[in-house]
């Protein structure tokens, strides 16, 4: 496979990056958390001014029309400075299974406005406190509520800023969508927390390197230290190895086959291994301090941590890949020829 990035996806990578790295900071988080509010309301307009909430939507329904691949790496920049907003959810998720069941709802026209999702593969809602939507699900159907319909009940997260929610609803309050796409919502749910691990992996190894060149001992800073060295350079393989893996899980995910959900399960797989690897990675660098709430790097651990069990947990994707091991050939023939068909 070709994973050569496009002009166009780099320049929306770099937009993502440069806005987040401006409005997103441990400071915000910390003044988030003080106020006890869901998400930063400047932030969340610069994010949509930008046009990333459009991203998956069909032109049709006043999107961009661009594919998994192209979300998949604002996801990575997303999860860089661990978004709080619900981005991914929203925008990755919610919304395009909104624009396939009803593409002239009102919500799409709303770009600012974020839909929450519940899924039989989640016990909770996130967010659906802060969402102008929820889309439920019964059986196969799909069906559509505003907060103040149902009756949220708050549950806890181990990441302050995963709000999650049980919610009880009755149909005739909801407005019926129909059988929706479920297992689509997972692969893309799981491809982009995939991604989006990808880069709270490497935040973690980050924030270690630039402790480790500052922290001294002995007369020198503890990243000269060979164990260090070594503990970090195992913290970036893992990285480096769970990188091509999401990208051939978001350029094939499109397939819809038993070979594509597999690439899709092994991506969240080794992308959230890869940033809870690198959080431990990173705390245990900056030593006892690691531990305490006045350092950073327990947030990126926090969510890495929520985000395994979400979305199907590591069982679940386990057995994903187990049924393509089980149900088609393997081989380096076999391999080539589904890299030919995408050549």
């Amino acid at each position: 496979m070709d994973f050569t990035l496009s002009d166009e996806q780099l320049m929306f990578a770099e937009t993502a990056r440069t806005l987040f790295a401006d409005s997103c900071t441990p400071d915000h988080w910390r003044k988030m958390m003080e106020a006890g509010v869901a998400r930063d309301d400047a932030r969340w307009t610069s994010i949509v001014e930008t046009g990333l909430t459009l991203v998956l939507l069909p032109e049709s329904a006043g999107g961009i029309g661009l594919a998994e691949a192209d979300f998949a790496l604002i996801a990575q920049e997303a999860g860089y400075v661990a978004l709080p907003e619900p981005l991914v959810e929203s925008a990755g998720v919610a919304a395009p299974m909104l624009a396939a069941l009803a593409p002239d709802h009102a919500l799409l026209a709303d770009p600012s406005a974020t839909i929450a999702i519940q899924h039989p593969a989640n016990p909770y809602v996130a967010n659906a406190d802060s969402a102008a939507a929820i889309i439920l699900h019964d059986g196969g159907e799909a069906y559509l509520v505003t907060p103040d319909q149902v009756t949220l009940t708050a549950q806890p997260s181990i990441d302050p800023f995963r709000r999650l929610f049980s919610v009880e609803w009755s149909k005739d309050k909801a407005t019926a969508l129909g059988k929706a796409d479920w297992d689509l919502a997972l692969d893309r749910a799981a491809l982009f927390n995939a991604a989006f691990g990808l880069g709270l992996a490497q935040r973690s190894v980050d924030l270690a390197v630039e402790y480790a060149k500052e922290r001294q001992q002995f007369g020198k800073p503890i990243g000269s230290y060979q164990a260090v060295k070594h503990h970090l350079a195992s913290a970036q393989v893992a990285i480096e190895f769970a990188k091509p893996v999401v990208a051939a899980a978001a350029a094939e995910i499109g397939a819809r086959d038993v070979q594509a959900r597999a690439r899709v399960s092994h991506a969240k797989l080794v992308a959230l291994e890869a940033a809870d690897k690198a959080a431990r990675a990173s705390i245990q660098v900056h030593g006892a301090m690691g531990y305490s709430w006045e350092v950073d790097v327990h947030l990126f651990l926090k969510r890495a941590l929520a985000l395994t069990q979400t979305w199907g947990t590591p069982a679940y994707h386990r057995a994903r890949i187990a049924a393509r091991i089980f149900s088609q050939p393997m081989g380096p023939d076999q391999t080539f020829a589904r890299e030919n068909e995408h050549a």
